[in-house]
C-alpha cells in the first residue's frame, strides 16, 4: 500500500510512518519545516515539502496522486487559535477535498476524544481546539471518501502494549503514542473498517482483534 501520511514527524505520525515501512508499504511523509526531513527519513518513509496553510487544494491534490490512503495526522500544537483553525480545521478539508480530486479513497483522521480536558480546568485555546477538530470531523464525514476517524484518549510517550480498548463509544482514558499508530497501521489494511468513528484508549485487547472488533 502507497501511504501518504500528513504530519509525519509528529509523535503519532513518525512512529506510524515506521510501523508501516517495516511492515512492507511505501510511505511518504509530508513535512512543513525541511529540518523534519531527516527525521521522517528515518522512519522509512519518503519525505516531502508541503505545507496545509499555503499549498492550494490541486497543489497537494498533486502531492497526493497515486497514493492509496491518505492519514491526518497533523495539528498546530498549540501554536495559537488561528493556527489551529487553518491546519486542523481547514487544513484537513483541504487535504479532504484534495484526495477525492486526486482519486485517493481512504482517508484516516487522527481526531481527539470528545471527553479530553474535561475535570480540570481549560483554556479558551483548548476548547477552540475542540471546536475546530469536532467540524473537521464533520466535515470528513460528510464526504464520498472511504474514511476512518480515530478519537484516541489523552496520549502518553510510555512504551505501548499493543492492546487497547476500542470502539463507538468508550470510556475516556489514556493510550500510549505506540499503540495509537499501531491500530491505525492496523486499520488501514482493514478495508471493512470504513466510514466510522472509532474512540481509543488502552486496554487488554490485542490491536488486531480490536480493529476486527470495530468493524461496523
Amino acid at each position: 500500500m502507497k501511504v501518504f501520511l500528513i504530519g509525519s514527524a509528529g509523535g503519532v505520525g513518525r512512529r506510524l510512518a515506521k510501523l508501516l515501512t517495516d511492515g512492507g508499504d511505501q510511505v511518504t511523509g509530508m513535512t512543513r519545516n525541511p529540518a523534519q526531513a531527516d527525521t521522517v527519513a528515518a522512519t522509512g518513509a519518503t519525505p516531502l515539502a508541503g505545507d496545509l496553510i499555503d499549498d492550494s487544494t490541486d497543489a497537494l491534490a498533486a502531492k497526493l496522486a497515486g497514493h492509496d490512503a491518505v492519514v491526518f495526522s497533523a495539528g498546530a500544537h498549540g501554536t495559537g487559535m488561528d493556527r489551529t483553525t487553518l491546519i486542523d480545521g481547514k487544513g484537513l478539508e483541504k487535504a479532504a477535498d484534495a484526495a477525492a480530486l486526486a482519486g485517493v479513497p481512504r482517508f484516516v483522521l487522527v481526531s481527539v476524544f470528545p471527553d479530553a480536558g474535561r475535570g480540570r480546568e481549560v483554556n479558551e485555546g483548548f476548547e477552540h481546539y475542540m471546536r475546530v477538530k469536532k467540524t473537521a470531523d464533520v466535515y470528513l464525514t460528510g464526504t464520498g471518501l472511504d474514511w476512518l476517524i480515530v478519537r484516541p484518549g489523552t496520549l502518553l510517550d510510555q512504551p505501548g502494549t499493543g492492546r487497547v480498548t476500542a470502539g463507538v463509544a468508550i470510556e475516556y482514558g489514556d493510550v500510549p503514542r505506540d499503540d495509537v499508530a499501531g491500530f491505525i497501521a492496523a486499520a488501514l489494511h482493514e478495508r471493512a473498517l470504513s466510514r466510522v468513528i472509532v474512540e481509543l484508549t488502552a486496554g487488554d485487547t490485542p490491536i488486531a482483534d480490536a480493529v476486527k472488533r470495530a468493524r461496523p
